[in-house]
């Protein structure tokens, strides 16, 4: 899937079926549910949950436990807008 594919679904009701977790997490993030992104994201294990977790206190507010996660995930935590971040991480995780 692309990034313009992906990014077309979010029209939709519900997410692709064949999503990852945390794209799908991402997807609700980008819907404007950050409760239930968090809820699929705080599942995810491994490197990729923690950086899409990571992404989602940021957005929150919540800096120490952004930082947390995003040491989690083995990352700097970014200092810019948050839709580039939503965008580079949903294009990274697509790629994989």
């Amino acid at each position: 899937m692309t990034f313009e594919e992906f990014t077309g679904t979010i029209a939709d009701s519900v997410p692709p079926v064949h999503l990852a977790p945390v794209l799908v997490a991402l997807w609700h993030d980008r819907k404007g549910d950050w409760d239930e992104a968090h809820r699929v994201a705080q599942d995810v294990e491994g490197a990729e949950g923690a950086w899409v977790h990571a992404y989602l206190h940021r957005k929150e507010g919540d800096h120490g436990n952004a930082a947390y996660w995003y040491r989690r995930a083995g990352r700097s935590a970014p200092t810019g807008p948050l839709d580039i971040e939503w965008e580079a991480v949903v294009k990274a995780l697509l790629a994989q």
